[in-house]
């Protein structure tokens, strides 16, 4: 809807511009437009809030108001250039004599001022605020005049030029005089490319249509175009030019530099999430139209001049050599330069590319300006933090050029180190850094050739920026990441897997380091894939131990089981992975991670060890009486049965631990059950059956068991009276079933048990149902 409302405004602005309006129509329609205006509802021009740029009329001769407070502006709608243009006229006996003939000089002219009708050649030229003298085209080609519209494009296109000229001049001569003074001062708020008028679009339109050859007439060119550029689409051709074009020149010629020119302008880039957007678009709507035409000698002989004149023209140019902070970047416009140069200048593009790679926005250190100078950006936009809606556009188009430079510069050790630093100064994004390793990769290791050694170095290095740079932040693809610098390491050689575990602690976490690092770099998918010998595989293992005992001690909870796995086959890193296990279970282990190490280590034929770190996992644990659910109760039971099949003496050591620690009777019974159902130490260490009786109940250490056992039936039973609910009757009645096994195993059980019963039914005589069903199964 919005998009429609532009159009609409251009529209009536060409209207409005008709070279042969009469007065009393310019004046009905202005009324209209007036009127429009005023509706609250008329969108504004930058689609979100006014636009607070001069009055389009003050760069012109025209104009006066040149001066007006931008505070009392009112907003800017999509009808405020229309109403503006309305005070434009074509009386200027100047610009009628442009439009008019193809022969207006003046050789005698040698008035070389800023704004002189004439250049040093007696050509015309066409000072006026660029955006309306474009206007000016577009309404000439609109209303019938395409030999007008030319004559005058061609007069702004040379004035464009000369005004280039002067610009690079002046900013050499100011270099000169102050050598040490950062010069950013810039004297175009107003993009061209992007502009609600399109200047650029509509001088490149007017100029290729100009030299658009009709399929009927082309033969009558042959002899003129034969060895000349032409578009893919061999539609557009050099044709035989104007007079005011330089030898060699053509309306081709000349429609490409216009749009390099405007390309490569430096601006600055406007407020709100429409305008930005137009940017960008118009931005590559012009770049696709110049990748039609296929580049000659004489299009190389343009671009060269542009490429040179954008590097050495200061401020006046998007790729000077210092910008605005919050200039339009130019990634885009300086990749297709790239591609476009590469082939015949290569110096020159990869000049071009890295110039371009800067993102001033995103550093805090960028140039603030230099607010002695007229027109200085800083003194007209105030300071703020700016709010780019484009950004991460902005970010994959430089990614985009960074990529372009690294996949060309392939096989060049000088230019892919020179790449990479720009990379490591620019991008400051840790997803693009990571695409980028992954592009450099991809290139390094293609299918049909040798891997570029130089280029996997660089993926690595970029791998290792990644890492450093999310090592201490929260990003969902960080396992992603360190699997993958793995992979690349690998590739690079085994000096290199043997360097990020070296200096793991500066790119990865413990449990990355041990987890996925060391156990991949250990594998032996990586041992086969490097061609590993004896010693290289002894000095990697060594490396991964090493790492792995740091690991364990600086995060004992996450990195110990993996530490012992890596040590395995180290007895001394093995013992002291050990030593490092047991100096945390006090403290930083809960009793999880420690069963898990126990049972690791009853599995790796260490049953004693497995005992000892099971009897500290058992201080850390706390089972409530209705915990009979929990998931440690499997290494409960576990842990006794270990201790069992130890001996009597470590059931003996282990049993006080499980009464202090499990107070759920369920339990309880379940271990004192299985633990007279077999002779302690019944299986020996080496298999031997040992003959024995069975435990005593009425004994040390099970007697103290049963007696926790029957305790912690009796308070689980009152436990539950509390808060009982009759549909929970039967379930209760079972519950003092499975209690009375347990009461009659103790040698006065069967009195104790019916203690129990009777000081239930005196104390919940209240629950008259419940104590009737107690008294059913249990008298």
């Amino acid at each position: 809807f919005f998009v429609h409302f532009k159009i609409v405004g251009a529209l009536w602005m060409c209207i409005v511009l008709n070279p042969h309006c009469k007065l009393e129509q310019k004046a009905s329609w202005l009324k209209q437009l007036k009127k429009w205006n005023s509706v609250d509802v008329c969108p504004w021009e930058d689609g979100n809030h006014g636009s607070e740029l001069p009055n389009l009329t003050n760069a012109l001769p025209q104009g006066a108001n040149a001066n007006q407070d931008s505070s009392n502006r009112p907003h800017r709608t999509v009808f405020t250039r229309a109403i503006e243009a309305c005070d434009l006229h074509w009386q200027d006996s100047h610009l009628q004599h442009i439009i008019n003939s193809d022969l207006y000089t003046n050789y005698c002219y040698h008035d070389d001022t800023e704004n002189s009708l004439f250049d040093s050649r007696g050509w015309p030229l066409w000072h006026e605020h660029v955006p309306t003298a474009c206007a000016r085209v577009d309404a000439l080609r609109s209303h019938g005049y395409p030999r007008e519209a030319l004559r005058l494009a061609i007069a702004i296109v040379n004035t464009l030029r000369r005004q280039q000229q002067k610009q690079l001049e002046m900013f050499r001569t100011q270099k000169k005089e102050l050598p040490h003074k950062s010069i950013t001062s810039i004297t175009n708020l107003e993009g061209w490319v992007g502009h609600p008028l399109d200047p650029v679009g509509t001088l490149f339109s007017s100029l290729m249509e100009a030299c658009r050859i009709d399929d009927e007439n082309l033969s009558g060119f042959s002899d003129f175009t034969e060895n000349m550029g032409q578009c893919k689409s061999l539609e557009y051709q050099h044709l035989p030019a104007h007079k005011f074009l330089e030898e060699g020149e053509s309306y081709l010629t000349l429609a490409v530099e216009v749009a390099l020119i405007g390309l490569g302008q430096q601006r600055i880039m406007p407020d709100g999430l429409y305008t930005q957007e137009k940017v960008c678009r118009n931005e590559e709507q012009l770049i696709s139209k110049l990748q039609e035409i296929e580049l000659d000698d004489t299009l190389v002989k343009i671009f060269r001049k542009q490429a040179v004149f954008l590097l050495e023209a200061g401020p006046y140019s998007g790729l000077g050599e210092i910008i605005h902070r919050e200039s339009v970047p130019m990634h885009t416009f300086a990749k297709y330069l790239f591609t476009s140069l590469l082939p015949h200048d290569a110096e020159l593009a990869y000049k071009i590319a890295l110039r371009a790679m800067r993102l001033l926005v995103l550093e805090s250190t960028a140039p603030s300006g230099d607010l002695t100078r007229p027109h200085h950006i800083a003194s007209v936009v105030p300071n703020r933090y700016p709010r780019w809606f484009t950004l991460s556009h902005i970010e994959s188009q430089q990614c985009e050029l960074a990529s372009t430079m690294l996949t060309a510069a392939k096989g060049d050790v000088r230019r892919l180190e020179t790449v990479l630093e720009s990379i490591q100064k620019n991008i400051h994004s840790s997803s693009h850094i990571f695409k980028l390793a992954q592009d450099a990769f991809k290139i390094a290791t293609l299918m049909d050739s040798l891997p570029d050694i130089t280029l996997l170095k660089v993926s690595l290095e970029l791998g290792l920026q990644v890492m450093r740079m999310t090592l201490s932040t929260l990003n969902w693809r960080r396992r992603e990441m360190v699997r993958w610098l793995v992979t690349c390491a690998t590739e690079v050689g085994v000096y290199a897997l043997d360097s990020i575990m070296q200096t793991w602690f500066t790119l990865f976490t413990p449990t990355e380091a041990t987890s996925i690092v060391a156990t991949t770099v250990m594998s032996n998918s990586t041992i086969v894939r490097l061609h590993l010998d004896c010693h290289q595989q002894e000095k990697l293992a060594s490396s991964a131990r090493t790492l792995a005992l740091q690991c364990a001690m600086k995060d004992p909870q996450n990195c110990a089981l993996s530490a012992l796995t890596l040590c395995e086959k180290d007895h001394i890193a093995f013992e002291t992975a050990y030593q490092i296990v047991l100096d945390a279970a006090t403290t930083g282990m809960s009793y999880t991670q420690l069963f898990t190490i126990a049972r690791y280590m009853e599995h790796r034929g260490y049953p004693m060890r497995a005992y000892k770190l099971a009897t500290l996992a058992m201080t850390h644990l706390n089972l409530s009486y209705n915990q009979d659910t929990h998931p440690a109760i499997n290494d409960v039971l576990w842990a006794c049965a270990l201790s069992h099949s130890l001996g009597k003496n470590e059931l003996a050591a282990i049993i006080p631990l499980v009464v202090k620690s499990v107070k759920c009777a369920t339990v309880l019974s379940d271990i004192l059950r299985r633990c007279t159902l077999t002779t302690p130490g019944m299986v020996g260490l080496h298999g031997r059956r040992n003959s024995g009786k069975l435990m005593s109940l009425d004994k040390a250490p099970l007697r103290q068991l049963l007696d926790a056992t029957i305790g912690a039936y009796i308070n689980t039973t009152h436990s539950r009276l509390t808060h009982i609910s009759p549909r929970h009757y039967s379930e209760f009645i079972e519950f003092l079933s499975k209690a009375r096994e347990t009461f009659l195993m103790a040698h006065d059980g069967h009195i104790q048990f019916t203690q129990f019963i009777d000081n239930l039914k005196q104390i919940y005589k209240g629950k008259k149902k419940l104590m009737m069903l107690v008294r059913e199964r249990f008298g």
